[in-house]
């Protein structure tokens, strides 16, 4: 059944829209070509978006043209104000962006181990608020929050999980009561693998799995294009993966036994020392034996994912993919070639420390998109 005149309508300014953002300004005849509509249908569409405030006049294309087919449209960047959050164990980073997702200001803060509850809320809360204040920003419109830990599907909320501060869970909520805003909450992992997808490591495949290697150890699933979070939320939980080599085996309150035993940062520090080695730096120093003994663990787990799910593309983040690089990648793809018969290229981040943020900030882009666009 054809679209209704007012659907059809929907479906053009929202493509138009989506053209504006990925392409940048647009004369009219340029958004004509790319939609493939008729110049009286662009005329409409452009004037429907302008009416909207979604869309503006931005400059000329040609500094000898003029007239109205020589106007470039643009989206009204400063239409929605978003925030991202990369919430650690330890510390909080923010970044404030206009609608478009360019970075008006951004800043990071310490949050001690000992750190009670409510003073570690508000440490992070007043950063958010300095942060929007320094980017000229009224109110957000929304807010994307990247945080370690299980999100529950049915709610959208952070879990209660074992070893991850209660400020955690208690900061969401803050943020919740006291902004104007739509505050979502993702795992981190999950967002790195939306920014690795979208701008980073992975934008040519449909089909990956990032390993968050850090002080905790997770995975993200990417399958058909599309984040996969299980049913549960719990999709991607490789630090309970049984594995050989280690102590034991997991438990269900704990991932002690499993592959986080072999390839958290701890455990990646202890390797380094083990072979001589200042852990500061180990990973940078080319040091082959380590490279290799480290590779080699990182394999078994990468090994596992490979054999349920052939995603041909394994992406090595966290800190220990940032900072081992394209020679650690190219180390744990030889060794996993040896253990699957399932090829596997293996990749480190590109967008590294920044990952999560931005993850963050697509999701939070996204939101207000999905709300303000047609």
């Amino acid at each position: 059944m054809a679209a209704s005149p007012s659907t059809a309508r929907a479906i053009n300014d929202r493509f138009a829209l989506r053209l504006l953002q990925d392409e940048g300004p647009l004369t009219a005849a340029q958004l004509k070509t790319l939609t493939g509509l008729s110049r009286p249908t662009v005329a409409d569409l452009v004037e429907r978006l302008q009416g909207s405030g979604l869309v503006h006049v931005v400059g000329e294309a040609g500094a000898e043209r003029r007239g109205p087919n020589a106007k470039l449209y643009g989206i009204v960047a400063d239409r929605a104000h978003l925030a991202a959050l990369d919430v650690r164990t330890r510390s909080v980073s923010v970044t404030v962006a206009d609608l478009l997702g360019t970075t008006l200001a951004e800043a990071s803060v310490p949050v001690g181990d000992d750190s009670p509850t409510g003073p570690a809320v508000e440490k992070a809360v007043a950063l958010l608020e300095r942060t929007v204040k320094e980017a000229g920003a009224d109110r957000l419109h929304s807010v994307a929050v990247g945080a370690p830990g299980l999100i529950d599907p049915a709610t959208g909320e952070l879990r209660d999980s074992s070893g991850l501060p209660a400020w955690h869970r208690r900061l969401v909520g803050v943020l919740q009561e006291r902004l104007p805003a739509h505050v979502l909450v993702e795992n981190e992992t999950n967002l790195a693998a939306v920014a690795e997808l979208r701008e980073g490591a992975a934008s040519d495949r449909e089909d990956f799995v990032l390993l968050w290697l850090g002080q905790g150890v997770g995975a993200a699933v990417v399958l058909d294009g599309r984040l996969r979070r299980g049913a549960s939320g719990g999709a991607g939980e490789i630090g309970f993966l049984p594995v050989p080599g280690t102590s034991g085996l997991p438990s269900a309150t704990g991932c002690d036994g499993g592959f986080h035993e072999l390839a958290c940062a701890a455990a990646v520090d202890a390797l380094a020392a083990a072979h001589g080695l200042d852990p500061v730096g180990a990973l940078a120093s080319g040091h082959g034996p380590f490279l290799d003994a480290l590779a080699r663990r990182l394999a078994v787990g990468a090994a596992a994912v490979a054999s349920v799910l052939d995603p041909g593309c394994v992406v090595l983040a966290g800190d220990t993919g940032h900072q081992g690089g394209p020679g650690l990648a190219a180390r744990v793809e030889a060794e996993l070639a040896a253990l699957s018969p399932l090829r596997t290229e293996v990749r480190a981040t590109a967008l590294g420390d920044a990952a999560v943020l931005r993850g963050a900030l697509l999701r939070a882009r996204d939101a207000a998109q999905d709300e303000l666009f047609p």
